[in-house]
């Protein structure tokens, strides 16, 4: 008996069995008043109040913003008719029905009650998104919204006999309606005992033994057909017969029973409802005598399996004890014993089990384990109902009754135990779970009462003896293709599909980013951490990472952390070892992180922190790629860290980790060593404990090809906390490669592997043999390799954009937009027309017809009016003006006895006869045609000159191309009053077939007529007035006589007053030249008495300031009373650390930072240019050297930061007005503006390989920036008539104007690398904006500012120089607030002003 009892136990310590019970009541959603609920009125044939919907939910493939609750068991999209009109009658129904249990209920006289509300609770709404992903695991479904309706102890309508009591049999059942905007989805709960009733007699039968069975399912109701007809819709029935109504609670197509899940409607393509087909039957208790060894111990194949205690027979049941880690262990988490193979996907540790109903995080994409991945086994007993689902839904009209679902017997003996597939996912260590933090699941989920879930491997026609299994229905490309990445192709395998990264991308095929390319993650902090015994919240704080993909560097800083935590967390930098494992450099035989987890993955892990023994849990969560193409990564911390003193330096030993990688879930445990530096207690050495696993959504379907055990070496580790700014700063450098792959001697290391290469960092560095090495620009980049720039791909035409999208170009790659009146269809990539007739726009008498981008409404016969207000044809009252209408009269005038009036030469439309549009509109004057939409809108593409036959406006395929400069600006002004009609007499510019500006403009009003440049721009002295003929645009524009060039005095004056608005104040500086643009003796400040002397080169003559009314004697026969030898031109550069650096006139001055404040008192002049007028000025933080442009001296400098270093003149020749100037320190580039010839150059930083980038499109060029991690250049063009900021790359390619409006007078640019955005301040808006590098996310950082001049970014601080105040001032970012000031003693203007750090940042 004893070694019987054993077998069994040994048995079942191989086979996991998994029992389901049925919902509970208690276990269903949450109903009743205290939940918000409504309550219907009791009765035999009642309606809810209309539930008016936030957002328009679909059913089949309608829309409705309304739904109704109703006594019978059903749930309506329409007012209900009378009940005699559809409770004893099957589907199809006139009306559309969500029927949970369509019957004759009756709630009169107390019997039950019926409960409902619409509810965004983000608990349910999670719940709900919970069982979608469990019944549809490739479903995208976020549920905004949801409805829920409970029947509660609702009885069955009966006539009471007088010798007969009421009946006692009641029922309870649940339907729950959540949706999204593009898809809805329906779960019905029948709890167990729920249903004690099956069905009704007809009311008209009362006399007749017979009773109807409740209907359960979903029902279109009637739908048009032509113009007058209607026809039954489709419909699906669950149920067919009472014993498919009794199996309802049994069994369930979730994997709960009594739980039923179905697709209900779509936005898209939707032909009928589709259930989930996860299974799960009611299961039986055990036989007697075996419930005490239930076991949960994963078990393999019998050929496969060592039963562990075959020495150890004589085991007694009390002695069996699970191996736990004393350390690690939490008891409220079964334990699991696994085998230690790693091919079989099991895990050392310990399984989290999810009960029914749990709480889980709600995300666009769920984090849904493989075992909500599989293609699940699907119940085959018949076409529909409770026991089968096919994987093809029949002709959706008229679908024929399914045969009677036989009943559920329950068996005589315990179900047969299956194995645990291989590919289920474990948690590797319990953690303590802090509310609202992530769960992580694991096959199988517990049920209500303790039983488990069965697990079927998949084998064809496995028999349960309960329900069968079959694995007929797999998801195929043909239908879930668009769950793969743009950059990703799909292939189907015998199980099922996967997707796969094309060449030139990596990732695991859901996600693929370019190869090579620098990556940027985003994110938010959020936790307690105790410190010592002090709390700290960390309330969603900023983080970024940055990673250079190619030498697996990985940066991590997060923003606003408290100084007391701060300190304290210096040393945890497994917070951004995450983005180092991801993005690793791979040796040969390694594999990057991100190739199998992709974007979407969620994280564990717990570190221990020693002697302490103080432990911090870390979850972190990437929510998949945003619209920048950047990785979410959502952080939350929990638990206690050691305390560590203000000022302390961390320094982390380098570290090798081993990562094991199993189906769905990678681990590593390790320990690391670190030295703490404090003033208090000096160098002291620390150890913690990590132990972390990441769970993915992995394609079980395809090969496995990938590592079972990789090793990560961390080179280098960097970590810091910034007390001024509160930023705490990760730096870490990391290798992947298989186990002991690396070699000691570094001779043999290639420079790809070793980080010593010149690659750009937008560049893959391919090793060769020996030292010798390739760069190839990354996928989406193009250049030599040690210098890429961005392909924009939209421009290029390399898109994968299909018809009617709009190509939006991003680093590296590029996405795709819908254009106006266009929506991605299902599969997330095409673009289809929006049938906006579905929403019924027109008049109830109007007919709606969809067009491509549009529709149209007219009126039907006998009924006049523009398709939206319709009045019939015999009535008196005159129909409104339609819009054509309303536009073409404006443009009339008014009217008088000789008749209307029009505008000359204006544009007037042509209306049909029922006052719309014509689809071809041509200008009487100037014989343009082209064709419009419903709206007036011109088409873009579809005008043609007088002498070309017009587009043909019926054609459909035309694909539009974007509108150019000149068309926007034509339908600007014809589009400019507030009822968007064109103001009477102004100028409409005239575009040519390529929508290019004409040469010749005329003014339709005042018949003027001149020529214009290809930017519209005016040509000088070609305007003509009326009757003098017209200009000729062909001729050369003649240019003014050649002059003497500009003096100094002469540039600089003019240079200030442009930056005066053209209009200097008293109290102005401006240099006082004589006739020969010589600098006059004397120099005064406008028109006061504060003045100075010069020399001939316009430098102050020291000690001749004065305020007197009598000016000083500066006449060059009178010597200057004090004389003073002029300092060396050379280096006195300030103490160590970070300093800002200004150019004022002739000198540059340094002005040392603490943190972010500026050090006034230690304010020093770095270098003194008597004779030079230094404008730009920017820093090399790779050498240490500072440029400069000098306006004076017409030449480009440097000068290196050492004691006496001396100038160096890297160009001296070709330079009329240098100004703004930037240094790019990954290509050793530098760039410039040269605003008299109004071009952009650029050479290496020696001053050779000079070239010219753009000579055209530039009238005012001021600032110019560089942003050296994407190779982009900006620069601002303070043209009066049209100021702009622009951005291309450093080749000069894709050039595009960035912003052109609201803007005046945009003289300083710098670069927010926190927030990547371009920032400029304005001398004529006044205002300090920033703004995204693709033009989106404009925001005013500050509203009135004196007269910036330049500008500069660090930390989260602006630094700009200010012509008013003639100082540096510095602006908070955050909060906008001016923190700071700097006035030199000597006042004058201040121009350039750049940051000098230490290291590059």
């Amino acid at each position: 008996m004893a070694r019987g009892i054993l077998t069994i136990f040994l048995l079942q310590l191989s086979w996991t069995v998994h029992l389901v019970t049925a919902i509970q009541r208690k276990d269903i959603f949450p109903y009743g008043t205290p939940n918000g609920d409504f309550i219907l009125q009791n009765g035999d044939d009642e309606t809810s109040k209309v539930l008016a919907l936030k957002r328009p939910l679909y059913f089949y493939e309608a829309q409705f913003n309304e739904l109704y609750v109703a006594t019978n068991g059903i749930i309506s999209a329409q007012d209900l008719p009378m009940e005699k009109q559809y409770v004893d009658d099957g589907f199809p129904t006139d009306f559309p029905v969500i029927a949970p249990f369509l019957s004759d209920i009756d709630t009169s006289k107390g019997k039950g009650a019926i409960y409902y509300r619409v509810t965004e609770s983000p608990t349910l709404l999670n719940r709900v998104a919970h069982e979608v992903h469990r019944g549809f695991p490739d479903a995208r479904f976020t549920p905004t919204h949801a409805i829920i309706a409970t029947w509660e102890n609702v009885a069955a309508y009966e006539e009471i006999a007088r010798d007969a009591g009421q009946s006692d049999r009641l029922n309870t059942f649940q339907a729950v309606v959540a949706y999204d905007e593009n898809n809805s989805y329906a779960i019905f709960l029948y709890p167990e005992d729920g249903l004690q009733f099956f069905g009704t007699r007809p009311k008209e039968s009362y006399n007749v033994e017979i009773e109807l069975p409740a209907r359960v399912g979903f029902s279109r109701g009637e739908v048009a057909f032509l113009i007058f007809s209607r026809v039954e819709g489709p419909y699906y029935s669950v149920t067919n017969n009472e014993q498919s109504l009794k199996n309802l609670y049994q069994v369930g197509n979730t994997g709960v029973p009594g739980v039923w899940l179905f697709h209900i409607g779509s936005r898209y393509s939707f032909q009928n409802v589709v259930p989930a087909s996860t299974g799960g039957a009611l299961a039986t208790p055990p036989p007697r005598g075996l419930e005490t060894y239930e076991s949960t111990t994963a078990e393999y194949p019998e050929a496969e399996y060592t039963a562990p205690f075959e020495e150890e027979e004589e085991l007694e049941e009390g002695d069996y004890s699970p191996i736990t880690d004393p350390d690690f262990h939490s008891p409220a988490i079964p334990e699991f014993h696994v085998n230690s193979h790693p091919d079989r996907g099991a895990l050392p540790g310990h399984a989290r089990l999810q009960p029914y109903g749990g709480d889980l995080p709600l995300t666009s994409n769920p984090q849904y384990r493989d075992h909500d991945n599989i293609d699940t086994p699907t119940l085959v007993s018949g076409p529909s109902g409770p026991a089968e689902y096919p994987d093809r839904v029949p002709d959706p009209r008229n679908r024929p009754h399914p045969p009677p679902l036989e009943e559920v017997q329950p068996q005589a003996e315990a179900p047969q135990a299956v194995p645990r597939p291989e590919h289920t996912a474990l948690e590797v260590f319990p953690y303590t779970r802090e509310e609202n933090s992530p769960r992580l699941e694991s096959s199988p989920p517990l049920a209500p009462g303790g039983g488990h879930i069965v697990d079927v491997v998949e084998e064809e026609n496995f028999e349960t003896g309960v329900i069968r299994y079959s694995t007929e229905t797999k998801r195929t490309c043909a239908v879930f293709q668009q769950q793969c990445s743009q950059n990703a192709y799909c292939t189907d395998y015998p199980a099922g599909f996967c997707c796969h990264c094309r060449t030139g991308f990596y990732g695991n095929g859901w996600q693929c980013l370019p190869d090579g390319a620098p990556h940027r993650v985003n994110g938010k902090v959020s936790g307690t951490v105790i410190v010592g015994s002090t709390p700290v919240y960390l309330n969603s704080v900023d983080l970024h990472a940055y990673i250079v993909v190619s030498d697996g560097r990985a940066y991590t800083a997060i923003s606003e952390v408290p100084e007391n935590v701060g300190w304290a967390l210096m040393p945890v930098a497994p917070i951004g070892e995450i983005f180092g494992w991801l993005f690793a450099m791979e040796l040969p035989s390694g594999q990057a992180g991100f190739k199998i987890t992709g974007a979407e993955f969620t994280r564990h892990a717990e570190v221990t922190f020693y002697p302490g023994n103080q432990k911090l849990t870390i979850v972190q969560t990437a929510q998949g790629l945003n619209s920048d193409n950047y990785m979410t990564v959502d952080t939350r911390l929990h638990g206690n860290v050691p305390f560590i003193a203000a000022g302390s330096t961390v320094q982390v030993e380098p570290y090798k980790d081993t990562y094991q990688y199993y189906p769905s879930v990678v681990t590593s445990a390790s320990v690391r060593e670190f030295t703490v530096v404090s003033a208090e207690r000096g160098s002291e050495t620390f150890t913690f404990q990590l132990r972390q696993n990441i769970t993915y959504r992995d394609c079980h379907h395809g090969p496995r090809t990938g590592p079972e055990t990789l090793q990560l070496t961390t080179e280098r580790v960097f970590v810091m906390y910034v007390r001024d700014e509160n930023i705490l700063r990760y730096a870490i450098t990391n290798k992947i490669s298989s186990v002991g792959e690396e070699t000691s001697e570094p001779v043999l290391v290639n420079p790809c592997y070793a980080g010593t290469h010149d690659c750009d960092t937008t560049a893959q560095c391919l090793p060769g043999e020996g030292q010798q090495y390739l760069c190839q620009c990354a996928t989406g980049y193009r250049g030599d390799g040690r210098n890429c720039y961005d392909v924009d791909e939209c421009v290029e035409g390399l898109s994968q954009c299909g018809p009617h999208t709009q190509c939006v170009n991003l680093p590296g790659t590029h996405s795709c937009h819908c254009q106006a009146g266009y929506e991605f269809g299902f599969d997330g990539r095409t673009c289809l027309d929006i049938d906006e007739c579905r929403s019924q726009p027109c008049h109830p008498q109007a007919t709606c017809t969809n067009t491509l981008g549009s529709f149209q409404c007219q009126c039907q016969p006998t009924f006049q009016g523009d398709g939206f207000q319709c009045f019939p044809s015999d009535e008196k009252t005159d129909r409104p003006k339609t819009q054509c209408e309303q536009h073409r009269d404006s443009l009339k005038g008014g009217f008088s006895p000789r008749g209307p009036r029009p505008v000359p030469g204006g544009f007037v439309p042509q209306c049909d006869e029922q006052g719309q549009y014509r689809a071809l509109q041509c200008h009487g004057s100037t014989g343009h045609c082209w064709c419009v939409d419903s709206r007036g809108q011109e088409r873009a593409g579809t005008r043609t000159p007088p002498s070309a036959p017009p587009t043909n406006c019926e054609k459909t395929d035309h694909r539009e191309r974007p509108k150019t400069d000149c068309e926007h600006h034509r339908d600007s002004v014809q589009t400019t009053s507030p009822e968007g009609y064109p103001i009477v007499g102004a100028f409409v510019p005239q575009c040519d077939e390529h929508g290019q500006y004409r040469d010749l403009q005329c003014h339709g009003s005042t018949g003027h007529c001149w020529c214009v440049d290809n930017r519209g721009q005016e040509r000088a002295g070609t305007r003509k007035a009326p009757g003098a003929g017209q200009p000729n645009c062909n001729e050369p524009e003649v240019l003014p006589p050649t002059q003497r060039p500009d003096t100094v005095c002469e540039r600089w004056r003019a240079s200030l007053v442009d930056h005066y608005g053209g209009k200097p104040e008293p109290q102005h500086y401006l240099p006082q030249c004589d006739r020969e643009g010589q600098f006059n003796p004397v120099q005064c400040y406008g028109d006061s008495s504060y003045c100075w002397c010069v020399d001939r080169d316009g430098r102050e003559v020291a000690g001749t300031r004065s305020h007197d009314v009598v000016k000083p004697a500066c006449i060059p026969t009178v010597a200057p009373p004090t004389m003073h030898p002029l300092p060396r031109p050379d280096m006195t550069p300030p103490p160590s650390g970070t300093f800002l650096l200004y150019a004022q006139g002739q000198q540059i001055g340094a002005l040392p930072l603490k943190g972010t404040h500026m050090d006034l008192e230690r304010s020093s002049t770095l270098l003194a240019l008597h004779g030079s007028i230094v404008v730009g000025i920017d820093y090399d933080c790779r050498e240490g050297k500072v440029y400069w442009t000098d306006l004076a001296g017409r030449t480009i400098n440097r000068a290196k930061m050492e004691p006496g270093a001396e100038p160096e003149t890297l160009i001296n020749t070709g330079l009329t007005s240098p100004e703004g100037l930037a240094v790019d320190v990954q290509r050793r580039a530098m760039f410039w503006v040269d605003s008299t010839p109004d071009k952009i150059e650029r050479a290496n930083l020696d001053g050779s390989g000079r070239k010219t980038i753009f000579d055209t499109d530039l009238v005012n060029p001021r600032a110019i920036i560089v942003d050296s991690s994407t190779g982009t250049l900006y620069w601002t063009d303070w043209n009066r008539e049209a100021p702009k900021i622009e951005s291309s790359s450093v080749d000069g390619h894709n050039r595009k104007v960035l912003v052109k409006d609201g803007i005046g007078l945009p003289n300083a640019l710098t670069f927010d690398t926190v927030m990547r955005h371009v920032c400029w301040a304005d001398a004529g808006t006044k205002r300090l904006e920033c703004i995204a590098s693709d033009g989106t996310g404009r925001r005013v950082i500050h509203s009135n500012l004196n007269y910036p001049f330049s500008m500069v970014f660090y930390s989260n601080h602006f630094y700009f120089t200010d012509w008013r105040r003639d100082g540096v001032i510095a602006l908070n970012r955050d909060n906008s607030q001016f923190t700071d000031e700097y006035i030199p003693d000597q006042r004058s203007h201040l121009y350039g002003v750049t940051v000098a750090t230490t290291h590059c940042l």
